[in-house]
This record gives C-alpha cells, sequence and structure tokens, in this order.
C-alpha cells in the first residue's frame, strides 16, 4: 500500500483528489493538509510514502515544500499537482527535489500511474509541460532581478522596493530595467506579468 498526503489549500480539491485516489486498491490517502508549512510534520507523523503538492499554497509554496521534505524525509517523494502548468515552475519543482509534475486535469488513471511511478523512484512530468520547458529554457533572470520584481508584483515605487529589499533606488531601477530587457517587456508591470507567465517568480 502507497501512503499518500494531500496538500491542496482549497479542501473541494483535496477531498476529489482523496476520493478519487482511494479507488484504486493499492493507494491510501492518510494525510490531508491546507498549508504548506504544515506538510513536512503531517508527513513524518502518517509515514508518508508520496506527497501530492499545490504550487500556490499559505505557509510555504508547493516548490519550497518540496525541497524541505527532500531534505527532512528523503524517503518521500513528491509529485506536484497544480493548475498552474508553467515550464519555469517544472524546472525549479524538479531542481527542488519534486520526483514528478502534472496538472490537475489529468486523467485520474494517469494520477494515480504517476504516483505509483514517483513511489518507484522515477520522475514523471507532463508531456506538454515538458517541451514548453525545453523550447523557453531556464529563467533568465538573477536572483537579485526576481526579487525585485516579486516586490514590484505589489505595485511599490521604486522607492519603496529599494527599502524593502535593502538596496539603493538605482540599483533597484537597474534591476528592474534589465528584467524588462530580459522578458522583452516595455514596463515592469508587462515583465511581472512575462515573469509570472512563465512560471519564473
Amino acid at each position: 500500500m502507497i501512503r499518500l498526503l494531500l496538500a491542496d489549500d482549497q479542501a473541494l480539491v483535496r477531498g476529489a483528489l482523496a476520493a478519487l485516489l482511494d479507488l484504486e486498491s493499492d493507494l491510501e490517502v492518510v494525510s490531508q493538509v491546507g498549508r504548506g508549512d504544515e506538510v513536512v510534520t503531517a508527513a513524518r507523523e502518517a509515514r508518508v510514502d508520496v506527497a501530492l503538492l499545490d504550487v500556490e499554497m499559505p505557509g510555504l509554496d508547493g516548490i519550497a515544500t518540496a525541497a524541505a521534505l527532500t531534505q527532512a524525509l528523503p524517503g518521500c517523494r513528491s509529485l506536484i499537482v497544480t493548475t498552474f502548468g508553467r515550464p519555469g515552475y517544472l524546472r525549479r519543482a524538479l531542481d527542488a527535489g519534486a520526483s514528478g509534475f502534472v496538472v490537475k486535469d489529468t486523467p485520474s488513471g494517469e494520477l494515480a500511474d504517476a504516483v505509483r511511478r514517483v513511489h518507484a523512484g522515477l520522475r514523471v512530468v507532463d508531456p506538454d509541460l515538458a517541451v514548453a520547458s525545453l523550447t523557453i529554457g531556464s529563467s533568465p533572470l538573477t536572483d537579485q532581478e526576481a526579487r525585485v520584481l516579486v516586490l514590484a508584483a505589489d505595485g511599490g515605487t521604486a522607492a519603496q522596493i529599494a527599502h524593502e529589499a535593502h538596496l539603493s533606488e538605482g540599483t533597484v531601477r537597474n534591476y528592474l530595467s534589465s528584467a524588462m530587457g530580459k522578458s522583452g517587456a516595455r514596463t515592469r508591470a508587462e515583465a511581472v506579468r512575462v515573469a509570472q507567465d512563465n512560471g519564473w517568480l
């Protein structure tokens, strides 16, 4: 029996996934949480084999949660199951230690098979997303450029971003300008959108 944990901030989604996976004779959902920062403790307590993680959750996102699980419980595999099928998310998730990445509209039989394959030590990746990831490549943004764009997404001025990031306004403007150039954007709002759409942030 493969013991599963479901982590998704939407209770309805968790319930639906649990109902579908529990229909499989070799799968058992033994834990459900709604926050990323609850996953490691819950996985340890329930002796989980595979954790199914959403990307966008409160407390800790799914990618950071996959990294935390890999470090704390190396024997527990993680499978990202998300609505947000963005190429940058795929690359970041695999780099963080996730064993697989599928989107939520995956048929239930394929999802169950993905769980089995991940449990067996294999990597499972949504094929369309894999192609898109190879086409787009990795994020061209440096860590600082990405950080400044995240702060810019909230609509702050250069001065506010500089204060928050502990940088000078000139440095913030340089990072924003560089990020705009790399994303092919004319404005910082467009740069934020492009980076979010590609999963670079």
